[in-house]
């Protein structure tokens, strides 16, 4: 009975120690495609949002990229060029939580800076 409760305790080390940091629930992990309809989707809405409280009324361009982390809901940083009043482009970090991705009314836009 000892060595069988050995040899699991043994293999769960060797699991936690193998598994990359980007596959812990909860982790953050780098957007493979930021070209996804629903990502840009999502820089572009961020650009709106802020747009609603800021000052800067920014045009969305596009998002150049991201990370995530999968909580109950999704947790984005996106990096986004955006055209500026004057015509200059600016890179901007935005923060968001997204409830349910079919769902835009449960998106939350937690912080939007320039990233520059």
């Amino acid at each position: 009975m000892k060595t069988i409760l050995l040899i699991v305790a043994t293999a769960t080390i060797i699991y936690a120690t193998a598994t990359p940091a980007a596959a812990i629930p909860g982790g953050w992990s780098k957007i493979g495609n930021v070209a996804n309809p629903h990502i840009q989707e999502l820089g572009k809405w961020a650009v709106l949002d802020d747009n609603k409280v800021g000052k800067d009324n920014l045009t969305f361009q596009k998002v150049v990229s991201g990370e995530q982390q999968i909580v109950n809901g999704v947790n984005y940083r996106l990096v986004i060029d955006a055209l500026r009043l004057d015509g200059s482009h600016g890179t901007y970090k935005a923060e968001l939580f997204e409830e349910n991705s079919g769902n835009p009314n449960t998106r939350k836009l937690i912080s939007f800076i320039p990233a520059n």
